[in-house]
């Protein structure tokens, strides 16, 4: 296994704990931290593992961090002029 899975799934744990805390804000200072830590670590888990990996932990994330990504596609539809 490599480094780049290990530090994956130890953000994926740490994710999960995360979450079971009680939170004032909702989570959105976690998710951001969350974020900031998992994008290089996608793209360094891509660069180890290949593709597939990388979308596989992609989807993972997105699961997990799933109102950050919900709100991030209600701004691109703004943004691209279709608003629902």
């Amino acid at each position: 296994m490599t480094l780049s899975m290990v530090l994956a799934f130890l953000w994926f744990i740490l994710a999960n704990v995360l979450a079971l805390l009680p939170s004032r804000d909702n989570h959105w200072t976690r998710a951001y931290i969350l974020i900031a830590l998992g994008v290089p670590l996608l793209g360094y888990l891509t660069y180890q593992n290949g593709a597939l990996i990388g979308l596989i932990a992609l989807a993972a994330g997105a699961s997990i961090l799933r109102w950050p990504v919900v709100y991030l596609g209600r701004w691109v539809k703004r943004v691209m002029g279709r608003e629902s």
